[in-house]
This record gives structure tokens, C-alpha cells and sequence, in this order.
């Protein structure tokens, strides 16, 4: 029944214990909410990979663009092997070119440095000049899935290209929808062929801090005061749509 795919984006190890519970078939572990996902360290990959989904790790060596100098590719080398001796089932990751196109060479590298475990080309996909041309480039690197918004900021709104890219795909590589993909969207999504689906479904639950200081931040777009986590209600709920989706097929 459970053929079509859930990958929860998880910011922390206690994230994953969430998505695991709640029906996930895989957990997307990264660093930084705010950044929109950095590769995590070591020791929450090796926790994570003992929370029993399989654990796909990002491999993104800073925030901004996805135009990396040979500094940041040899870091995404080396800490591909390091995930990779801590239990990773997999990986993501998505290099461009500087005239927006995908970085085939050395995604190919990656990919086959990864091997044989699966590699999952992120939403830098969406930023390419092009996605019919991206989408062919990315299944020439080997990747076995693309985690795509359809170039938009919110799956929902894509549902047309997202649909158009599964026919161009024609099997050869599965897409994922993500950004914006809650509960209430999955059907919409789903009836455009797509294998998978993707969220975050981040809230967050209070700090143990009881003294709070007014007026001091150590960062921007979140608060000292509370701790961000998978919300289990709405993973489950997703699980639900799928699977009633699948039924009804």
C-alpha cells in the first residue's frame, strides 16, 4: 500500500525519532531550518541512522548558491564517506554551473562515488535555466530522484509542470514534490503522477529556558526560546492522504 514515498526534511535527530513514529519511509537529515538545509554533523548523523528509517543525508557545505569552488566539492566528498561510515542510506545534494545549468561532471562523480547507495538531486533543480533540460541532465548523472517545487516557490502552485516533468520523465527517475506540501495538498499532487512527496512539517515546542534576555539574538528568523521539531500529527495525517490515494487508484 505504501508505494508511493514520504520523506520528512529533518532538522534534528529527535526529528527523525518523529517521522519514523509517524510513518515516514525515510527522513532528509540537514543542518539549518533557516538556511534551507546544510549538511549535519556527524554525530546527529550517526544518532539519526538509529532511529529506524533509512536516513538520507544533505550534503550542502553552506547556505546561498548552488555554484560550489573545488574547496566546498572536495568537503561534499569527504563528508559523503564520513555519512557513509555512520549508516547513511543515502544522500542529497544539487550542484549548478554558474549559467544555471546542472554541474553533470561532477554530480556524476558523486554519484558514483556514492554508489551503490541512492543519491537525491535537491531543489537546486529549480533554480536551473531550464527544467525539461535539467531534468534530462539530472538523470544523466545517475541520480535516482529529483525533489522539485516545479520551479515555483510552493509545490501547489506547479501542478501543471510538475505533471509535465513525470511525462518526460517516463520512469527513468522519480520526482518529489516539496515546499509548501502539506496534508491538504497531497491528492492534488499525487494525481500528477508523481512517486513521492516531501515536507517538513515543522513546528516547534518551547524551550527550557526560564530567564530570557530582551533584545539579544544570535541568529535571524528564529527564536532562542524555542526548539524547532517535526510535528507528528501532521506526518501522520500526510501518511493517511497517501495511503487513501493509493487505495483508491
Amino acid at each position: 500500500m505504501n508505494d508511493i514515498e514520504l520523506e520528512v526534511a529533518a532538522y534534528s535527530v529527535a526529528s527523525v525519532r518523529v517521522a519514523a513514529a509517524a510513518g515516514a519511509t525515510r527522513a532528509e537529515l540537514c543542518s539549518s531550518a533557516p538556511e534551507g538545509g546544510t549538511t549535519p554533523s556527524a554525530a546527529a548523523i550517526a544518532a539519526a541512522c538509529q532511529a529506524g528509517i533509512p536516513v538520507f543525508v544533505m550534503l550542502r557545505p553552506r547556505s546561498g548558491d548552488f555554484c560550489y569552488d573545488a574547496d566546498e566539492f572536495a568537503l561534499m566528498q569527504a563528508d559523503m564517506e564520513h555519512a557513509r561510515r555512520l549508516g547513511a542510506a543515502g544522500f542529497v545534494l544539487g550542484l549548478l554551473l554558474p549559467n544555471g545549468h546542472v554541474d553533470v561532471p561532477r554530480t556524476q562523480l558523486l554519484v558514483q562515488q556514492a554508489g551503490p547507495l541512492p543519491v537525491t538531486f535537491h531543489r537546486a533543480f529549480d533554480m536551473a535555466a531550464s527544467l525539461p533540460e535539467a531534468l534530462e541532465a539530472v538523470i544523466a548523472t545517475g541520480c535516482r530522484r529529483i525533489l522539485t517545487s516545479g520551479g515555483h516557490n510552493k509545490a501547489p502552485e506547479a501542478t501543471g509542470v510538475l505533471a509535465g516533468l513525470v511525462q518526460q520523465a517516463a520512469g527513468r527517475i522519480t520526482l518529489m514534490a516539496g515546499s509548501g506540501v502539506r496534508p491538504q495538498h497531497a491528492r492534488l499532487l499525487l494525481e500528477t503522477g508523481l512517486g513521492a512527496l516531501h515536507l517538513s512539517a515543522l513546528t516547534a515546542r518551547p524551550g527550557q529556558m526560564q530567564f530570557r534576555k530582551n533584545g539579544v539574538s544570535m541568529g535571524t528568523g528564529a527564536s532562542e526560546y524555542s526548539v524547532p521539531i517535526a510535528d507528528a500529527e501532521m506526518i501522520a495525517r500526510m501518511r493517511q492522504e497517501i495511503d487513501a490515494y493509493t487505495l483508491g487508484r
